[in-house]
């Protein structure tokens, strides 16, 4: 059967037992937690620069680089794996992806040489967007009328996994090094992916499609979809200033007058995990048409966290920044899925793949600059490159209507 959304595309309903496989509380938790695993692998080297340049023997502007490397790989498995979901039956895929990050994290942390590490942590990018499989997955699997929520609690395992990932990384590589942050990751990987392959239930694609003309059609889906193209560029701006503000965030703690250690760096990446928390009602406002509202609200709530960093000698200021800075930034990315979700069934791996790639430029380009941004002008100059992308944002909300919210 076919039917159109509001701006003509058309597309094929979803199957009848699309959303009849029976998505309990339990296996809810299983792909938060996939999610979390997954997506942690991308962010463990943020608290760790400062350790990973004096191991590699490379400063503060260049050690950014490794950030946006493993971003980079991230990128690319956006555009080019994640399309598949489209394609192919998506449970083989997933567990694929979880095996390839198992052995990239085991290489990082045998990796010798600079480029041994920046090769793995490609590698690790590339196979980390496991985690923009589970959530299209996840979303496939709910009933209509609680898919907001159900994304809220499943992308609430990925953004806990991004802050959590930090505490981790900073503890293990204090009590015992850098590298074991890596092995570690890798065997609860290999763990998990035994448990996986007992609940994970098989999923075939709507409507496959040939690989080429998978690929081909993301530029007219991105043309014949407003929202997907207002969301992702809401998220750019907002995702943008979250990795901004935790990439830098590394060299002013180590610097003084904090001189924290790596261990007290990674508890400070607790304060964000407070904001996670949030995503589930993101998810519940999305349902109940607040969408509007709530995303004008996060990016003005953006701003007002950076805003108060600046007072960049009050620890106090910085938990409270962090903290409302990554609920923003969560709230603008459940909002972003809940309403992508509600887009053409048949291709929502591609759309997933468009939104998640256009929100994730942000990133990556904020965090190239957050190094060379704090080598220069401090902490500062780290403030108005942070504070510049929601209010960016929000001059664009401006122009947004009802119907293309």
């Amino acid at each position: 059967m076919q039917t159109h959304n509001s701006y003509g595309t058309q597309f094929q309903r979803e199957r009848p037992g699309a959303s009849q496989t029976r998505l309990s509380g339990g296996l809810i938790f299983l792909f938060a937690l996939g999610c979390g695993m997954a997506v942690a692998n991308l962010y463990f080297v943020q608290p760790l620069l400062g350790v990973l340049g004096s191991e590699f023997g490379i400063g503060e502007g260049r050690a950014g680089t490794m950030v946006t490397v493993t971003q980079l790989g991230y990128a690319l498995g956006l555009l080019s794996i994640v399309p598949l979901l489209d394609l192919i039956e998506n449970r083989g895929l997933i567990m694929t992806l979880f095996g390839a990050a198992a052995v990239a994290l085991a290489a990082a942390a045998m990796a010798r040489t600079l480029r041994q590490f920046m090769a793995a942590s490609f590698v690790i990018g590339v196979s980390s967007v496991v985690a923009q499989t589970l959530v299209p997955f996840a979303a496939s699997l709910a009933p209509p009328e609680i898919r907001g929520r159900v994304v809220g609690q499943v992308m609430s395992g990925l953004l806990n996994g991004i802050l959590l990932a930090r505490a981790f990384a900073g503890f293990v590589s204090g009590v015992l090094s850098w590298r074991a942050v890596y092995a570690l990751s890798a065997g609860f990987l290999l763990v998990f992916i035994v448990v996986l392959s007992r609940k994970l239930p098989a999923r075939q694609p709507v409507a496959p499609e040939r690989y080429g003309q998978l690929l081909k059609s993301l530029a007219h889906i991105y043309a014949a979809e407003p929202i997907l193209r207002r969301r992702g560029i809401y998220s750019a701006c907002m995702f943008g200033s979250f990795t901004a503000f935790w990439t830098s965030v590394t060299f002013l703690l180590s610097a003084p007058p904090f001189r924290f250690s790596q261990t007290q760096i990674g508890l400070f990446a607790l304060a964000g995990a407070a904001g996670a928390a949030f995503a589930p009602v993101a998810g519940w406002l999305a349902d109940r048409g607040w969408a509007r509202r709530a995303t004008v609200s996060a990016f003005v709530l953006a701003f007002a966290a950076i805003a108060l960093t600046l007072l960049q000698h009050r620890l106090w200021a910085l938990v409270t920044g962090a903290i409302f800075l990554d609920l923003a930034v969560n709230t603008t990315v459940v909002l972003g899925q809940q309403a992508i979700y509600q887009l053409n069934p048949a291709q929502r791996g591609r759309i997933n793949t468009l939104y998640i790639a256009t929100f994730f430029s942000g990133g990556v380009c904020a965090s190239a600059l957050s190094g060379w941004a704090f080598a220069t002008g401090g902490w500062l100059w780290v403030g108005l490159l942070c504070s510049a992308l929601p209010i960016a944002a929000l001059i664009y909300w401006l122009s947004e209507s009802d119907s293309s919210s």
